[in-house]
């Protein structure tokens, strides 16, 4: 049978994905990337915030109409979406045949085996990790290893790598604990032998994700387990970048700092989400420290990790932000200086604790404050643009652009998939750039956000 597949939302979702179609393919069907002529249309939710949440429904939506037209088709809605609204999105839209929560990777297959739609809770979990259930319902246990089947999406070149999942953190803002249970990590060696398939497969690039990477192994009591599975990611042959994603404020321990520093592989990139810098607010939202403790953390990293570059995101709109409260953001993001930033308005979530809160700021300020930051970002990032007229760096290349066919683009060390700006590659024949090749660059050029170079 055909699989038509639709991803939604992070890269911590799209290795769900790939593993479902890993499973998909393992069992002897094909997956195709026409809808039309797909045999089982699946939708593979986000639920994280409003926005996610209308994307998600309105994909379902248009592929219950695409089932309309072929007999027999089928139509199945998994991840986090499936997990948080099971029962009412059965209810509301009965186009839907089957909805696999984040806890059952396994459901698309066994439905396709003819087992059709289980019960919630029911998937594996690995046998290293078993803890109770909090919030009085079931949470998800599963989390796949390297053993598991997985049909890559991204690019040859790079890959992601879950190395946890779930989250012990009660965010007052946040949801996920509810959609993908308690924290639980991998062994070093499930990693380790999933990054050398990688690597004989030509994926140059690891990107390690997690809901907080520098979390890994406190779940499991092992001391110093991040800087020991980077130790052990450094030495395989084949692997270029070694790149950490979802960092946490609080367990970002010196230990990290040094890996990250010392190792030649691990690239100089930190993702630090940090929600914000009022303490006020910061305090509301459940998250941990201040923004003096902010500040030290990242003058420390700075000072341990040359040209660094910093990566955070921010949330404005949070109930109870004032005008202080949004100027204090502002301040920081000036004070700091950060490479890229991401701005998020508030979205009112049920099922979090701040939804007893009242959500007292408008959306219109929500909108002209995130504006503003971004405004304001992008006046700092030109400056430092400028300054980096003349530099020499290292670059892998990604291929054509999307937006402009005759030009390839690739990313820096500081540059990550996806969500960070990119590199405009300019004085160079795009037929002897192969995807996924290093080179080094002279920068030349830039253009808003991206940059402009020239191969050396």
């Amino acid at each position: 049978m055909k699989i038509g597949f639709v991803s939604l939302g992070c890269p911590k979702n799209l290795v769900d994905s790939e593993v479902m179609l890993g499973m998909a393919e393992r069992d002897g069907h094909e997956i195709t990337a026409d809808a039309s002529q797909a045999d089982v249309l699946v939708v593979n939710t986000c639920a994280f915030i409003d926005r996610a949440k209308q994307e998600s429904i309105d994909t379902i939506l248009e592929m219950a109409e695409l089932k309309k037209q072929a007999a027999g088709r089928k139509l199945v809605v998994t991840g986090c979406m499936a997990e948080r609204y099971r029962e009412e999105l059965k209810k509301e839209i009965p186009e839907i045949d089957a909805v696999y929560g984040t806890g059952e990777v396994e459901g698309l297959s066994q439905f396709m085996s003819g087992v059709g739609s289980r019960e919630p809770g029911t998937a594996k979990a690995l046998p290293f990790y078993t803890k109770p259930p909090v919030f009085g319902v079931d949470l998800p246990t599963y989390i796949y290893d390297a053993d598991t089947p997985r049909k890559r999406v991204t690019p040859r070149h790079y890959a992601y790598v879950k190395i946890a999942e779930g989250c012990d953190y009660k965010c007052a803002f946040c949801i996920i604990p509810k959609m993908r249970g308690h924290y639980r990590s991998r062994p070093i060696e499930s990693i380790v032998q999933e990054a050398r398939q990688l690597a004989s497969q030509g994926v140059k690039e690891l990107l390690l994700i997690s809901q907080d990477s520098t979390f890994y192994g406190i779940d499991r009591g092992e001391r110093g387990a991040l800087p020991k599975l980077l130790r052990a990611l450094n030495d395989i042959a084949g692997i270029e970048w070694i790149r950490l994603l979802y960092l946490y404020p609080t367990t970002i321990t010196s230990e990290v700092i040094d890996a990250i520093a010392d190792l030649d592989k691990v690239v100089k990139y930190i993702d630090l989400p940090l929600q914000h810098a009022s303490d006020s607010v910061l305090k509301r939202m459940k998250r941990p420290g201040t923004r003096a403790s902010y500040v030290r953390l990242l003058q420390n990293i700075r000072a341990r990790v040359p040209n660094v570059a910093l990566r955070t995101t921010f949330i404005v709109g949070f109930p109870g932000e004032t005008a202080q409260d949004f100027a204090a953001l502002e301040s920081f993001i000036e004070e700091i200086g950060f490479d890229h930033v991401g701005v998020f308005t508030y979205s009112h979530e049920e099922g979090t604790s701040a939804h007893d809160l009242k959500d007292d700021v408008t959306a219109a300020t929500k909108t002209k404050r995130q504006e503003r930051l971004m405004a304001r970002q992008r006046d700092l990032v030109a400056v430092r643009q400028q300054a980096r007229l003349g530099e020499r760096a290292r670059l892998v290349v990604d291929g054509p652009s999307p937006e402009h066919e005759l030009v390839v683009q690739g990313r820096l060390a500081g540059q990550a998939p996806e969500i960070d700006p990119v590199v405009y590659l300019t004085d160079c024949d795009p037929s002897t750039l192969a995807r996924g090749a290093f080179i080094d660059v002279e920068i030349v050029g830039a253009q808003d956000y991206d940059l402009v170079a020239r191969p050396l």
